[in-house]
């Protein structure tokens, strides 16, 4: 991706850290979740607890949702844990979830099966398979999952990364001219993925992310560099610690 040029000399590094939201009643029923909200589910918000205890050591300067519920409410729970209930959050709708269009609430396995039949494959379920296997890259199932959709609504994979790429270098604009060091944001998986699609060749850029997993990305002297993809130690770090004080 092409950063902006920024006006001031930049010494230090600024890090993004992307955490995808907790589990939602949508997840639950498995019900396809893009632009729609559902709330976050008890295990939902223990997640969340866990990845702001993990988070806490982390001084951060800013934060960052969607306008989507299940985003604001993950990183309200954050800022509960890490006893910052009243900080400033800024929503950019272009951190939202990918827009699935026609499929939006329905069965994930309709829309998995659908877009398999649009790419030749068996079914949604060998989709998925070659996707956990590293055989089929997310940027094609995201972009058959726009084509087979009946009200040629849903978003392809490059209006993702465009829009969440362009929240990326608003963050980044502003922490420049404030001397931030570090932003947390809450967003959600695929969009997420799409964003640092042409960023990193690390293969997990091609495999789901797991509720409440975290990307990082560094920017320095108008550069980006992802650090870390799918990152659950926050989490397992917040639980253990949790665990300890009950």
């Amino acid at each position: 991706m092409s950063a902006f040029t920024a006006s001031a000399v930049e010494n230090d590094s600024i890090n993004i850290y992307f955490a995808r939201h907790g589990k939602t009643i949508l997840n639950t029923y498995d019900r396809v979740q893009g632009w729609s909200d559902s709330p976050l589910t008890p295990a939902g918000v223990e997640t969340a607890r866990y990845l702001g205890a993990g988070l806490k050591e982390i001084a951060f300067d800013r934060y960052y949702t969607s306008d989507a519920g299940h985003q604001r409410e993950t990183m309200q729970v954050i800022l509960k844990e890490r006893v910052q209930p009243n900080v400033k959050v800024t929503e950019l709708p272009d951190l939202r979830e990918m827009f699935f269009g026609g499929y939006e609430g329905l069965r994930n396995e309709e829309m998995t099966n659908a877009t398999a039949k649009k790419l030749g494959i068996a079914s949604g379920a060998v989709m998925l398979q070659q996707v956990n296997e590293g055989r089929l890259r997310l940027i094609t199932l995201v972009n058959a999952i726009s084509q087979s959709d009946d009200k040629k609504e849903a978003e392809n994979a490059l209006q993702i990364k465009t829009r969440m790429q362009r929240a990326l270098n608003t963050m980044v604009q502003d922490a420049v001219k404030a001397g931030d060091k570090n932003i947390l944001a809450v967003s959600s998986g695929l969009s997420m993925l799409m964003m640092i699609s042409d960023m990193t060749d690390d293969p997990k850029k091609d495999k789901p992310l797991e509720n409440a997993a975290v990307v990082k990305i560094s920017y320095k002297n108008g550069k980006y560099t992802v650090k870390d993809v799918g990152d659950f130690s926050y989490v397992t770090k917040g639980k253990a610690i949790i665990n300890k004080t009950q």
